[in-house]
């Protein structure tokens, strides 16, 4: 299946989008991103899996992280679609879908994203596949359930199971009183987990996460942190590629890239400079043009 694809539309608002202070520009942002986009919802076992697709091409596949949504990759989309048909899904239990029927576990969740896509774009095409953070566990285990991924990208992936560098710790935004509490604190978490450079963390930045923490109703922390990654990559044979901020708090690159590349020629590992986790966001132009040489 082919989607709709509006490149004058896109190219207006991609690849940096407002890289600004200001609220209401941020929510255009937001807003013209989703109506460049063609949406669709899937059912499976009971839950509702809402898609969004864009561009003609290959079909790419990009899974969000944690406290997250299609919206992680906001900076990425129009650039990707110049080429590919690229699917984003708020995954189920996060943003616009349905919330996972028990068990409300990381094989439901991998099983109905996978139903939800096959219905979408076939069971038997191929795709290439490309996961940040948590998504680079799910993407991990969709690779291994529904086969036919030509390549895949994992990006600040979770799952490695080793040290972090994270120093500062997150805060309950939950508890702020009022808004301009909750905005630090979201600003907080993103500089503490998310964004390296302090003028990264900007309106559309905030808008996104809050956006997503709102939304959000899976427990994925406790499985980013495990290591069972490792594991399901020894069954792949496709081109791999492993990618991190220079300053992601949640690995350090140069003991879990040659790891998991594991001597593998068909595997690379690469380090984006003056990025934190959040690298396809705040190196947005690099991290696309790696993604492009990478998918072809």
């Amino acid at each position: 299946m082919s989607a709709s694809f509006r490149p004058s539309v896109m190219s207006d608002i991609d690849p940096i989008l407002f890289p600004n202070d200001d609220r209401a520009q941020a929510e255009a942002a937001i807003a013209a991103m989703d109506a460049a986009t063609v949406r669709h919802e899937a059912e499976h076992a009971g839950t509702r899996v809402v898609w969004r697709s864009a561009g003609q091409g290959s079909p790419l596949v990009l899974l969000h992280g944690g406290h997250g949504s299609w919206r992680h990759w906001i900076r990425n989309l129009g650039a990707l679609a110049q080429r590919h048909t690229v699917w984003v899904p708020d995954m189920p239990s996060f943003g616009e879908s349905g919330t996972l029927t028990p068990p409300a576990d990381l094989p439901h969740l991998v099983a109905t994203t996978a139903a939800t896509l096959d219905q979408l774009v076939g069971a038997d095409t191929p795709i290439d596949l490309a996961g940040f953070s948590f998504g680079g566990l799910c993407a991990a285990h969709l690779a291994a359930r529904r086969g036919r991924v030509a390549h895949l990208a994992l990006l600040g992936a979770a799952g490695h199971g080793t040290p972090r560098r994270q120093k500062a710790a997150m805060v309950n935004w939950r508890l702020a009183s009022g808004e301009a509490a909750l905005v630090e604190d979201l600003r907080h978490n993103l500089r503490a987990l998310m964004l390296h450079d302090e003028s990264s963390i900007d309106a559309l930045a905030v808008a996104v996460h809050r956006q997503a923490c709102e939304a959000t109703r899976f427990r994925s922390k406790a499985l980013s942190q495990s290591g069972p990654t490792k594991g399901i990559l020894d069954g792949f044979s496709m081109p791999i590629l492993f990618a991190w901020g220079e300053h992601d708090v949640t690995a350090y690159p140069d003991r879990v890239g040659p790891w998991w590349v594991d001597g593998r020629p068909e595997r690379q590992w690469r380090v984006i400079p003056h990025a934190g986790h959040w690298v396809q966001f705040e190196q947005a132009e690099a991290t696309n043009r790696m993604l492009l040489a990478f998918f072809g």
